[in-house]
Order: structure tokens, then C-alpha cells, then sequence
């Protein structure tokens, strides 16, 4: 927090405990045996049991017991679960964000925004089970939302219109990595991959569904589109590239109407 030598203390105490040691506003205790234990040494093992056993399995319990104390121990330097999960996003967040690029037109650096973010996601399933209790307001998922407003920088269009922008290709990579994930889960659980694809239904299916009974979904079953046995998967017809670039194509007509 360098560069500001007239911070509002009041301000900076409004945040939660976990943001503040984030943005290292407050001194971690310094209780107990010396190097022991620390905010860095829980946050990383709370991490590694949420990747290992999914977010239900975690509780400050289970994070002292995992490091030899008493849960009373994490509390003097963690004040509660939430900001636990505060500072564990943070953690994971901290990646290296690419640096600029004159050779990179803004629609492929954001498809490589999206891709990264799904990336994390996937790397890490809880992720997307931490409840969004507001704004990012941690520096590393700050970072996470500098980078695509750099993106964005030069382009005609508001403040706002920025930030809408960073929300709505953020939400399609929070949307496409909770589906990725589910699928993760569910082979992981000994599900069948086809089972996606649907491919073991598309017979029963050109069956069931009929004309009279589902007059707008009949022709693509029909067509074998809707269980993907239509024999023309291709990687034009790739759902996430479909669905990204017609975003993109939204935010390039909305940029010709503003060059107008």
C-alpha cells in the first residue's frame, strides 16, 4: 500500500479481518512457539484439504488438527471461516497475469482471460462453492479484475461499460468451470463420459421424443445434434468456443455502435 500517505484508518478498519491481513494492515499474532504456525501455514493447509476433499470437508477443526494444534490456535490468527475462505481465494489467485502484448487484439486476450480463469477454477473445485459475499477486495483477486479492465483500457467505452464487460466474461468462465467441474466430479465418481455427450441415450431418445409432444426439440434430437451422434463434431461446434465468440461478437457490434 505504498504511494498513499494519507490512508482513513477508519475506512481501512471497515474491512474484514481477512482482507486486512491480506493487504497486510494488521500485524498476524505472534502467540504460541515462534514459527510454528502462521496465517501463511494455515491458509495453505486449508487449501490442500479443500483440493483434496472438496469444501465440505473443511472446518478451522480440521485445519488445526491437520496442523497439530487446538482450533482456539487458528483463531488468534484467523478470527473466522469466512475469512479463511477470504484469504484462500486470495492465495490461489496468485498467478502470474500476462504482460501486455501490442501483438494480441483485445478478443484473443480476453479468450486467454477466460481460459485462465477456468483454468483456476478447475484446478481448484471449491472455487466456485465459496458463497460471493461481495466485490473482490483482496489484491491478488484484485489483480484478477485489473487484468481484463487493462484489456479493455483503450476502447470506447465507459467506466462502466468496462466493468460490465469484465463481469460478463467473468461469469461465463464461473458458469463454464461449474459445469467442467460437475463433469470432473461425476467421472471422478465413476460416471460414464458419454453420458455428456449422450450418445448412449440418442436412440432411446429419436424415440421418446416426438413431434406432438416436443414440436421445437424434435428436429435437432432428430438431427442427432442434441445427443452429438450427428457425425459432425467439429471444433467449430465446440460449445465453449460457440458460446465465447458469440460474446465477443456482442461486445464488437457494441463497439461499432460507439466508434459510430
Amino acid at each position: 500500500m505504498s504511494g498513499n500517505d494519507t490512508m482513513d484508518e477508519d475506512s481501512l478498519n471497515s474491512l474484514p479481518h481477512g482482507a486486512q491481513l491480506a493487504w497486510g494492515l494488521v500485524k498476524p499474532s505472534t502467540r504460541g512457539p515462534k514459527g510454528e504456525l502462521s496465517v501463511g501455514k494455515i491458509v495453505d493447509a486449508a487449501v490442500g484439504i479443500a483440493d483434496r476433499e472438496g469444501l465440505s470437508a473443511l472446518s478451522m477443526n480440521r485445519v488445526a488438527s491437520s496442523l497439530g494444534f487446538t482450533t482456539m490456535s487458528l483463531y488468534r490468527y484467523i478470527k473466522s471461516k469466512d475469512d479463511l475462505l477470504m484469504l484462500m481465494t486470495e492465495a490461489v489467485c496468485d498467478i502470474q497475469i500476462p504482460e501486455e502484448s501490442e501483438g494480441k487484439g483485445w478478443r484473443d486476450q480476453l479468450r486467454e482471460y477466460v481460459e485462465t480463469c477456468i483454468r483456476l477454477m478447475r484446478a481448484h473445485p471449491w472455487f466456485t462453492d465459496v458463497p460471493i459475499m461481495g466485490v473482490p477486495i483482496t489484491p491478488n483477486n484484485l489483480k484478477m479484475v485489473d487484468w481484463p479492465l487493462r484489456i479493455l483500457r483503450d476502447l470506447p467505452l465507459s467506466e462502466y461499460e468496462k466493468m460490465s464487460t469484465v463481469l460478463l466474461v467473468s461469469g461465463y468462465s464461473r458458469f463454464y468451470a461449474i459445469m467442467m467441474r460437475d463433469m470432473d466430479r461425476a467421472i471422478e465418481a465413476g460416471g460414464n463420459p458419454e453420458s455428456f455427450s449422450g450418445l448412449m441415450y440418442g436412440e432411446a431418445l429419436r424415440q421418446l421424443v416426438t413431434p406432438e409432444r416436443y414440436p421445437a426439440l424434435y428436429p435437432i434430437v432428430a438431427a442427432g445434434v442434441y445427443t452429438e451422434d450427428d457425425g459432425n463434431k467439429s471444433e467449430a461446434q465446440n460449445d465453449f468456443d460457440f458460446g465465447l465468440e458469440r460474446i465477443l461478437d456482442g461486445i464488437e457490434l457494441h463497439l461499432s455502435r460507439a466508434r459510430s
